[in-house]
Order: C-alpha cells, then structure tokens, then sequence
C-alpha cells in the first residue's frame, strides 16, 4: 500500500514539476519582454492626469502585467505616489499586482480550468478597481505617509536594441525562476504528498463544498502563513482531488498572495494604520467573494 502510494506521489510530483518548469519560464519570458517596452517610467506617465475611473483601470491593467514580488511593486507603487499618480490608479495597482500577474492565470488555466481561471481575474480585477475609487471616496490618501522614493529594481535598463532586450527578457526569466524554483518544488512536493497519502474523506470533510466556513477561514489562514501563489497552486490541485472545494482553494490562494506578512510589513512603512488595515480587509473580502463564486460555478 504504501509503495503504490508513493508511486502516485512521484508521478504527480513529476508531471506537475514538469508543468510548471515550462510553463513559469514561458511566461515570465513574454513579462520580461512587455516590461522591456513598458518601462515603470511610461506607467508612470500614463496614469498621471486621468480621470478617476480610467485611472483605476489602467492601474489595475497596469498592476496584472508588472512583477510579481513586494520588492519590486511596493518601489513602484512608492514611486508612482510621489510623482503624483491618483491615489486611486495607484490603488488599484497595488490591489492587482500580486494577484494577477500572468504566470498566476496561467497556471490557474492550466491547473485549474480556464472558468476558474476567468472568474479569479474578473473578480479580482473589479474589486482592485472598485474599492481603489471607495477608498479614495473616502479620504484614504491622507493615509498615505510621506517617503521617499526607492528606485525599482527594473529602472536602470541598458541597451535598447531588440537583441538586447530578449537577452534581458531572458536573464529576467531564469533568474525568476532560479529564486522561485524552491517554492515551485515545494509546491509539487506537498501537493504530491497530498495526492498520494492523505485520506480523501479528511479534506472533504474539513473544507468540502458542504462546509460554509471553509472559504473565510482558507481566506484568514492564507495571510500568515505566506504560502506563494505559485507553491498554493499544486497544492490546492491535490486538495481539490482530495475534496477541498475549488473556492476554499481559491481564498486561500488570494489570502497569501494578495495580504502576505512581508508585503505587509513594507507596506506599514508607507501607510498609516487604517489604510493597512483597509488593505487587509479588502483582500479578506475578495478572497472570500471570489471562493463563493467558484463553489456555486462548480455546482
């Protein structure tokens, strides 16, 4: 029994590692190369000046194609601030960001199933838009503190010839994928784990379809613990096989990715008390609008 099961493991774990191997470089290839001609200074530019609702929705567009980690969005979130963007364009980037690059869409599609893939990106992208503008209705950007600007790690760029840019395109790629293949491999490897030893009826019975406090509980737990949208992914497919519901998956996906500690921690450095909480409370309630959704999508 058990050498059977490790069989499964090892399968899973191999095809899934495989998958997104390809699939991660890929992609972030195609990201470096729209940054290489969308440089942070032209997001900049672009979103200046806009009326509220147009900004908004650049910002959140702009947000679904920049980097994927808090060490690159919140420099440039800093930085779009303090050149003047509207507090809410600037908003809805910073809500978009983290949640929608493409190499997270992607591996939802192919993980996942494109419905669950275009309800995660609708979803996500209009609430961004929506409680970026409520937020500014509100008067949250007095709740921005006053910092100086940090150079992004993308700013300097050398060599503008088309030669030069897949070069970088390509280091971008690898170098991507050489920091975040331990989280990609531990992704596989818990999710294999799952998928070959955990009983069935343990995950269906703690965050099954049939359970109403699965989603918000899943959305509560992803902010803490930091689990990487990309580990969360191979995970929540062997939990999803093993029972958990695909929206349970889908808040705790969001949760972790949209409200991690270490976001939150550079972001305390820029906003008051009530705008991090705002912030926190906005990704809870995306997590867990968007978890409802996929479950009655699945019935």
């Amino acid at each position: 029994m058990f050498w059977d099961n490790l069989a499964v493991a090892l399968n899973f774990f191999i095809e899934i590692a495989l998958e997104l191997t390809v699939l991660f470089i890929g992609i972030t290839f195609l990201v470096g190369l729209i940054q290489e001609y969308v440089p942070d200074e032209t997001i900049k530019r672009a979103l200046g000046g806009r009326h509220r609702l147009l900004g908004s929705i650049l910002g959140a567009g702009f947000g679904a194609l920049t980097p994927f980690c808090s060490c690159s969005t919140i420099p440039l979130l800093l930085g779009m601030l303090n050149a003047g963007v509207p507090f809410a364009a600037a908003m809805a980037f910073l809500f978009a960001s983290p949640l929608l690059n493409p190499v997270i869409i992607s591996l939802f599609i192919v993980l996942m199933g494109w419905k669950v893939a275009a309800l995660y990106f609708a979803v996500t992208f209009v609430a961004a838009i929506a409680i970026a503008l409520l937020l500014d209705a509100l008067g949250f950007a007095a709740q921005v503190k006053s910092v100086a600007a940090v150079q992004s790690c993308c700013d300097c760029q050398q060599g503008a010839d088309t030669r030069s840019r897949v070069g970088r395109s390509a280091a971008f790629a690898f170098s991507l994928f050489r920091q975040l293949m331990p989280y990609l491999l531990l992704g596989a490897g818990i999710g294999a784990f799952i998928h070959g030893f955990v009983p069935t009826e343990i995950i269906s019975q703690i965050a099954g379809p049939d359970n109403p406090l699965a989603v918000p509980v899943a959305a509560i737990v992803g902010i803490p613990i930091y689990i990487r949208a990309e580990t969360m992914i191979p995970i929540g497919l062997a939990l999803i096989e093993k029972g958990m519901s695909v929206g349970a998956v889908l808040a705790l996906v969001i949760g972790g990715a949209g409200a991690s500690i270490p976001e939150l921690t550079l972001l305390s450095a820029i906003f008051e008390k009530k705008l991090l909480a705002a912030f926190v409370l906005t990704i809870f309630c995306i997590a867990v609008a968007a978890g409802h959704m996929a479950n009655l999508l699945a019935l």
